[in-house]
């Protein structure tokens, strides 16, 4: 099949067809009668995928790509060379190796580097990519991870694992206990074979709920890419007992790190009424729980405890969103008619007991344009309004 797709003419229809509808291309006769027309347009559909998210896949030649749902869920480029920032050493095995992007960086970093997939056509297609992307030192095995890792007498600097939610979990909530592999039963088996361990977890799982699972974890990484969080990295180290340092890290026109120890002290935590500029903390701040410390840090005032937004009377730097406030309203309804109704404008909710869509509804606002507004609530407990331009973004 492969040796197929790798034809010339074949690479030439995948390449021409790239912005074709693929809807309006099955409809058409399939050119190539020996392959088939499914696993032709999954080649299209898949490198089309890979353009923006895995630019060294797409502009390589004679890369085979798996099935569309394997592009879609691998890590980007931008988060897999993150991730190899954090690892280091002579040897690492990547538990769950997929369609191996983390890997392509990962073995930047580290002399021998294991890719361990139990899907065998998966790992084919790996090892065949690799070998065009002058991957070479990066071993290959076929198979369940935890039978290699019984059977191996090696210890390796670094062990590295995806796990997967299980079909059956349902909702947003989980636990890692309800991925496989099942890390927190298997943690102390991992670590007979490793002092470093490195686990991508879903954005949406709660780093509490995380902890209580885990031991010795030294470092929690929380990375969005222009201010979508789109990897939760936790880092442990083998008998680790120390301060645990939560990092949140965006990727957007400029790079914004953000780091603090789990249960920071807040020293100079103050708050106050909406001044000149309004803050936003971007998305990977606000996953690390850490909006007091935002405050002291940036010398910024916050306008409530449970709304994390901020204010100053002078513009800085800061890592999310900035605004200037051009008016502050009270929330009622003769300032809702003046300055919105039938209007077209930006909505953000922050501590207020509405819905963005009931006050679109109730005001027929439209979505979009150059105004934003922050409908919240100040220190002195009252709705307000934020009628703002946005300064800067991530």
């Amino acid at each position: 099949m492969y040796k197929i797709l790798l034809k010339e003419q074949v690479q030439d229809f995948i390449n021409r067809n790239l912005s074709t509808d693929i809807k309006q291309l099955a409809l058409k006769k399939n050119p190539f009668p020996n392959l088939d027309y499914k696993v032709l347009l999954n080649q299209i559909v898949a490198k089309a995928k890979s353009k923006d998210k895995l630019p060294t896949w797409f502009a390589a030649e004679r890369i085979i790509y798996p099935e569309k749902i394997s592009v879609e869920q691998t890590s980007s480029e931008v988060t897999a060379r993150y991730k190899a920032t954090i690892v280091s050493g002579m040897s690492m095995v990547d538990l769950t190796g997929g369609f191996g992007v983390d890997d392509y960086y990962f073995a930047k970093g580290v002399k021998e580097l294991y890719h361990c997939e139990i899907n065998a056509e998966l790992s084919a297609i790996v090892r065949h990519n690799f070998a065009e992307l002058n991957v070479s030192n990066c071993t290959f095995i076929t198979g369940d991870s935890i039978d290699f890792l019984k059977e191996s007498s090696q210890k390796f600097s670094w062990i590295y694992i995806d796990p997967s939610r299980r079909n059956s979990v349902k909702g947003k909530v989980f636990l890692l206990a309800d991925c496989l592999p099942n890390v927190p039963d298997l943690l102390d088996f991992y670590f007979e074979k490793s002092d470093n361990i490195l686990i991508k977890v879903a954005p949406i799982l709660d780093i509490t709920s995380a902890l209580k699972e885990l031991k010795s974890v030294k470092k929690i990484h929380i990375v969005s890419l222009e201010n979508e969080v789109k990897e939760l990295l936790i880092e442990l180290e083998n008998n680790y007992a120390g301060k645990i340092s939560i990092i949140a890290i965006d990727f957007g026109k400029t790079t914004t790190i953000f780091e603090a120890f789990l249960g920071e002290e807040t020293p100079l935590l103050h708050f106050g009424l909406p001044l000149s500029y309004l803050y936003e903390p971007n998305s990977a701040l606000m996953k690390s729980g850490n909006f007091n410390l935002v405050s002291s840090r940036f010398n910024l005032a916050k306008l409530h405890t449970h709304s994390h937004l901020y204010t100053s009377d002078s513009i800085i730097d800061f890592p999310g969103r900035v605004f200037e406030i051009l008016e502050h309203l009270e929330y009622n309804k003769e300032n809702l008619k003046k300055y919105f109704e039938k209007q077209q404008c930006n909505i953000t909710i922050r501590n207020f007991p509405e819905t963005v869509e009931n006050i679109r509804k109730k005001w027929k606002i439209r979505d979009g344009g150059n105004r934003y507004a922050f409908f919240t609530t100040d220190i002195n407990n009252r709705k307000i309004v934020l009628l703002c331009n946005k300064i800067q973004q991530p």
